[in-house]
């Protein structure tokens, strides 16, 4: 399994200040999960909200495909010989072995201590053969980089095989450096989230489910919204060097195609929440706007050129201006639409990542959408 070339992003130019990082989870800031701005573009029309008013953009018959994979504590303490690693435990193969980052932890020391210490930086993998000393006595091997044209992840093998254990006993959610600190594992788990019978599960939490709450999905359903599960287990990303995303596992049920194929007869929106959600039900395209169930690994990488099948809307949150989601993002807005709204988000003070605002991208059902030139060229 390797990566994918892809294109650059509309909004390599496009400058996000340091502060619009979300350090902290909602609702550490304010009232909730649920207590964090909705930014709703239609074509190159934007419009801002508070998410607990979502049901108020949405109508009965869209059906809302929310991702089930749960986070998994996937950071894991080692060693290498005498030098100290995080492990990122990102994906786990057919044949038992495990996609892994090594990443050198912050240190705790200096100007912005309080957001190194837990955090980890980026480091190069390998070499083949080397053994890295985990907690409670196990070790992995080193075996080969994932992408031949890479080094970041490499495939291993852990002694006993027994990954979730020892993630369940040493593990601690995978964070980056522009949060503020440590947070536990339920800030990571959406509402959606299930446990799997293999206790495998996503490295990184599928973040655009986040700020639901059961409180407002049974709004949704009340005003004739459905729900579509979907699920696909994220690997680990990088913040640094913005690769496109490698191949990863995801399931799309029966259940889940019928509903949306009858919601699309119907007139009904598709409307992905997540980029994650996007990979899958694309990955299950059939003949026209048709999905079927489909289950294993995909390759897919959506962009302008490829474009979307499937997919009406997505809900997601907002993405480093080089990051290869926004190539999706523009399969599904247009650039126009992408520019704009990532503009507004700027001057309206927006919060980026994982902990932060999201974005709620639906089609322009008007007759005119005025054009928008972009700034960033």
């Amino acid at each position: 399994m390797t990566g994918t070339t892809v294109g650059r992003t509309a909004l390599e130019g496009l400058r996000v200040p340091d502060a619009l990082s979300a350090r902290v989870p909602a609702e550490q800031r304010g009232a909730g999960r649920d207590d964090v701005r909705l930014l709703v573009s239609r074509g190159t029309e934007v419009s801002h909200h508070a998410f607990r008013d979502l049901a108020g953009q949405l109508r009965a018959g869209d059906v809302l495909v929310v991702n089930t994979s749960r986070t998994l504590p996937a950071a894991v303490e080692g060693r290498l010989g005498g030098e100290r690693l995080v492990v990122h435990f990102s994906t786990r193969g057919d044949d038992g072995r495990w996609a892994v980052e090594l990443r050198t932890p912050g240190t705790g020391a200096g100007a912005g201590a309080g957001r190194r210490k837990g955090a980890t930086s980026a480091r190069a993998g390998g070499p083949a053969g080397a053994v890295v000393r985990l907690p409670g006595g196990g070790h992995l091997v080193l075996e080969e980089p994932l992408d031949p044209a890479g080094t970041r992840l490499w495939w291993a093998r852990v002694a006993g095989g027994d990954v979730a254990g020892l993630l369940a006993r040493y593990g601690r959610p995978i964070r980056y450096g522009y949060t503020e600190r440590d947070q536990p594992l339920s800030a990571y788990q959406t509402v959606f989230a299930l446990p799997s019978p293999d206790g495998s599960g996503s490295a990184e939490m599928p973040s655009a489910g986040r700020p639901f709450t059961a409180r407002l999905v049974a709004e949704l359903v009340s005003r004739g919204v459905q729900f579509a599960p979907i699920r696909l287990d994220t690997g680990v990303a990088s913040a640094e060097a913005h690769e496109p995303p490698y191949p990863e596992r995801f399931e799309v049920p029966a259940t889940t195609a019928r509903l949306v194929n009858a919601a699309v007869a119907g007139g009904g929106r598709i409307v992905a929440v997540g980029t994650t959600a996007v990979r899958a039900l694309e990955s299950a395209a059939g003949p026209g706007r048709g999905v079927r169930a489909a289950a294993g690994w995909t390759d897919l990488v959506v962009t302008p050129g490829r474009g979307v099948r499937v997919v009406d809307g997505l809900l997601t949150g907002l993405h480093e201006p080089a990051a290869s989601h926004l190539l999706m993002l523009e399969a599904i807005a247009g650039r126009p639409a992408l520019e704009r709204a990532y503009t507004e988000a700027v001057r309206h003070l927006y919060l980026w990542h994982e902990f932060g605002d999201v974005h709620l991208v639906l089609p322009d059902e008007t007759a005119h959408s005025p054009s928008c030139a972009s700034n960033f060229r």
